[in-house]
């Protein structure tokens, strides 16, 4: 199993490092010993709205390559989802069979074309925006589309992790791992 996390200028961290930390721990607790990620973006640095920055792994790989493509969000998203460039290059996830996405990462799965007439979620305030792509917006935490699995706001993205966790290595993955972060939902 291989993990490509679409990265981008403007991205808020948060969204990246919640859904990256259960699914990393599924190769450490060795429930996905095979498991492996790449870090995929435009350029070789990204950096957040505040200035953080993070070198990349891969610079414009074929995201078709890949088992599951995660797009976390972040004020970055609402310029990239008009950007032709940056979402033919998303288009290369086509044939991947699970995409992802946390907080506004969702309007780029949408401007891509993969959420067209499924349910899905964003961040509260981009209900609206979300509807140019979705057949339905929902304001659940995470829903789960079959091929497509969007999460709500920034907080959501420990909630998209461990479903992640379920979908690719069961309950019993998926709880162990939110014991061993001390994850309690409210």
């Amino acid at each position: 199993m291989k993990i490509a996390y679409v990265l981008f200028d403007g991205i808020t961290w948060l969204d990246f490092i919640g859904v990256y930390d259960p699914l990393s721990r599924l190769r450490s607790q060795q429930h996905l010993p095979e498991l492996s990620w790449d870090l995929c973006a435009t350029a070789e640095t990204v950096r957040d709205s505040f200035g953080l920055s993070i070198l990349i792994d891969r610079v414009r790989p074929d995201l078709g390559d890949y088992d599951l493509v995660i797009v976390p969000g972040g004020l970055g998203t609402r310029a990239l989802r008009h950007d032709a460039d940056f979402v033919n290059w998303l288009r290369t996830a086509g044939p991947v069979p699970l995409k992802a996405s946390v907080c506004t990462g969702a309007l780029l799965l949408g401007a891509a074309g993969f959420l067209r007439g499924i349910r899905a979620t964003t961040h509260f305030g981009e209900y609206a925006n979300l509807a140019e792509y979705a057949g339905e917006v929902t304001e659940q935490t995470v829903v789960d589309a079959g091929r497509v699995v969007t999460a709500g706001a920034v907080a959501s993205s420990l909630d998209l992790g461990l479903h992640l966790c379920r979908r690719l290595a069961g309950p019993a993955a998926s709880e162990q791992i939110a014991r061993s972060m001390a994850y309690r939902r409210e």
